[in-house]
């Protein structure tokens, strides 16, 4: 199901995901909804419904919309902006059925309420999309949806709660302006983040883990950050990522192990899995199937 519809939740809290992931963006009345980026035309109708709304790089941006008008839209699953075809085009039919983009706090609702009926304790991971784009815009995203977590009581470092960005001096901000207690992950991108060869260059990385250290209790790298690939005895690659990281405290979650797009130096999800468990002794991942991951992981 698109991954930014409150079915979707359901459906993972149900498979036994143990945190769900909310890309949070802002609408032109300040409302944070749940949806993969700052664009909506590749995850709904808008071209339909808005066609006059598009900004003159052709794209459709849900700060432009009210919350009201994101409500008339279809959502859908992920098309190519370029192509319009789908991201993934064995997962469910894209412009098929009637499914609506969330509000942060329908979803943290969701959740909250599937937690007491099935008893079981999901947690959230937010995540605070482009604020500097946002800002530029005259919204700062972070202080409102900070603002909204802290009304669905996740306050406390204890809570079932993780706050990411890609955005290390809006990472920063949030912890020491905005004086946020709960659990920061500095999520990591190809750009401006040390690299060499097979494997990071250990000083420039001990510096930028150690000042990561200083504001937050995580990273979020790709999964390439973490394992290159396998020598030719079929041992992994892996980087000293993790074990830098662990020393200095933090926890590590890449992102995303897909059953439906393995990396060449795997065969199946099983084996992914364990790869990134076991050998490179990650303590978490995001993964588009968490009844797999599981199974996978319980089976180590």
């Amino acid at each position: 199901l698109p991954e930014h519809t409150l079915a979707a939740k359901a459906l993972a809290h149900g498979m036994g995901a143990e945190f769900l992931e909310q890309d949070v963006v802002l609408t032109k009345d300040d409302q944070p909804i749940v949806v993969h980026d700052i664009h909506l035309d590749t995850v709904t109708n808008v071209a339909e419904v808005f066609p006059d709304r598009k900004r003159n790089d052709g794209r459709y941006y849900a700060i432009d919309l009210t919350l009201a008008e994101v409500k008339r839209l279809r959502a859908t699953e992920r098309v190519d902006a370029k192509t319009n075809k789908p991201v993934f085009p064995t997962r469910f039919p894209p412009h098929k059925s009637h499914f609506s983009i969330s509000t942060l706090a329908e979803e943290l609702e969701l959740i909250q309420g599937l937690n007491k009926s099935s008893g079981r304790a999901a947690g959230i991971y937010t995540e605070i999309k482009q604020p500097a784009w946002h800002q530029r815009e005259g919204k700062d995203i972070s202080k409102i949806v900070l603002a909204v977590l802290d009304h669905y009581g996740y306050r406390e470092p204890n809570d079932l709660a993780f706050v990411q960005c890609f955005d290390v001096a809006e990472t920063k901000r949030i912890r020491q302006e905005l004086n946020c207690r709960l659990r920061l992950v500095q999520l990591l991108g190809a750009t401006g983040w040390p690299e060499g060869g097979a494997d990071f260059d250990h000083q420039a990385l001990v510096k930028a883990v150690s000042e990561i250290a200083n504001y937050a209790e995580g990273i979020g790298p790709q999964m390439s950050d973490v394992v290159r690939g396998r020598r030719d005895n079929g041992d992994p690659i892996l980087t000293s990522l993790v074990e830098v990281a662990h020393q200095h405290g933090l926890v590590v979650h890449p992102y995303t192990l897909r059953a439906d797009a393995l990396p060449e130096y795997t065969e199946s999800f099983d084996e992914l899995v364990k790869l990134f468990f076991v050998d490179a002794k990650v303590d978490g991942f995001f993964t588009d199937f968490p009844d797999l991951a599981l199974q996978a992981r319980d089976r180590r």
